[in-house]
C-alpha cells in the first residue's frame, strides 16, 4: 500500500472513485469494474461517504476489502457532519488497524430527512482535517471546487477557506469540470495565496446527460454550451457515452499538457468510460 503523498511525490497519480453499493447485486457489479480497473494500475482509489455518514459502515467495509484482497491502495472519504470527535476516533483506530493511510476530509452534506440529523462536534471541513493530522499517521486530502464551491459567498473567499485547508492538509481532488482552464486558475489563485501543494483535477465523462448536467448544477460546475451543442439531438446511449469520453479524452490530455499532477475519474462504479478514455491517451496499464 502506498500514502498518496508519496506517490505525488514521485509522479503522476491516475485514480478512481468508487461508491458504496447498497444491494447485492450492486456490490457483484462493483466487483466486477474493481478488477476491470484494477488492470489500469492505479495510484489510488477513493470510497465516498453518504451525507451525514449515512454508508459509514459500507464505506469502511469496501475500503478494508480493497485493502485486503487487491493491489489497490484506498482512500476512504469521511465527513465532519454528524460525528462527535470520538466517533472519528474510532474510525480512524479502525483504518489504521486496517492498514489503511489516506483519508479525504469533507465538510460533507446533511441529511436529508430532519429526523437523522445528529449532532457534531465540527463546524467546517477544516476542523476534521486538523484532527486528523492531530491524530497522525494519514496522508490527508480536502477536496475544491475549481468554479467556486456553491455555498460560497464569494470567489476570494472560497479560495481563502481552501487555502486554509490545505495548509494543514496535504493534496486535493476537485470535484468535476469540463473545461482545463478552470483547474489553471485555481492552481494560479492558490499559488497567489502562497499555497503550491498537488490539485488533482476530477474528470467526470458524459455517459448520460441529463444525470451529469444535475450533477453539475449541484456541485457549482457550468455545463459549458460547447459540449450541449455537442450533445443536442443525441438520443443513442452509445453515442452520448462516444461524445462524452470524446470530450473528456480532450480535457484529460489538456490537463496533463498544463501540468496536472494526475487524475481523478468519477467512474459512478462502471469501467468501460474510463477504461476509454485511458486508450485515448495512451496511458500504461499494468
Amino acid at each position: 500500500m502506498a500514502r498518496i503523498t508519496d506517490l505525488l511525490a514521485a509522479g503522476r497519480t491516475f485514480s478512481f472513485e468508487f461508491f458504496p453499493p447498497k444491494t447485492d447485486a450492486a456490490q457483484l457489479s462493483l466487483g466486477r469494474t474493481i478488477a476491470e480497473l484494477e488492470g489500469l494500475n492505479p495510484g489510488f482509489v477513493s470510497v465516498t461517504y453518504g451525507a451525514g455518514g449515512s454508508t459509514r459502515e459500507r464505506t469502511r467495509d469496501l475500503v478494508l476489502w480493497m485493502r485486503r484482497e487487491t493491489h489497490i491502495s484506498p482512500m476512504a472519504h469521511l465527513t465532519c457532519v454528524g460525528h462527535t470527535r470520538a466517533e472519528i476516533d474510532s474510525i480512524l483506530d479502525a483504518y489504521r488497524s486496517g492498514g489503511i493511510e489516506n483519508i479525504l476530509a469533507l465538510g460533507g452534506d446533511p441529511p436529508t430527512d430532519p429526523a437523522d440529523v445528529r449532532p457534531s462536534d465540527y463546524n467546517y471541513a477544516l476542523d476534521l482535517v486538523e484532527h486528523l493530522r492531530d491524530s497522525g499517521g494519514f496522508s490527508i486530502g480536502v477536496a475544491a471546487h475549481p468554479e467556486m464551491h456553491p455555498r460560497s459567498a464569494n470567489r476570494a473567499d472560497d479560495r481563502r477557506f481552501l487555502a486554509d485547508k490545505l495548509r494543514v492538509a496535504d493534496f486535493a481532488i476537485t470535484q468535476f469540470f469540463f473545461e482545463a482552464e478552470h483547474w489553471q486558475r485555481l492552481v494560479d489563485e492558490l499559488a497567489a495565496l502562497g499555497v503550491n501543494k498537488p490539485i488533482i483535477p476530477g474528470i467526470m465523462p458524459v455517459t448520460n446527460r441529463g444525470q451529469v448536467q444535475r450533477m453539475a448544477e449541484l456541485s457549482g460546475a457550468v455545463f459549458p454550451a460547447w459540449l450541449a451543442k455537442r450533445l443536442d439531438g443525441v438520443d443513442d446511449p452509445d453515442e452520448v457515452r462516444r461524445i462524452g469520453v470524446d470530450a473528456a479524452t480532450e480535457l484529460c490530455a489538456d490537463l496533463l499538457a498544463a501540468g496536472a499532477p494526475g487524475l481523478h475519474f468519477y467512474t459512478l462504479n462502471r469501467s468501460t468510460a474510463t477504461r476509454e478514455i485511458y486508450a485515448n491517451l495512451g496511458l500504461p496499464v499494468a
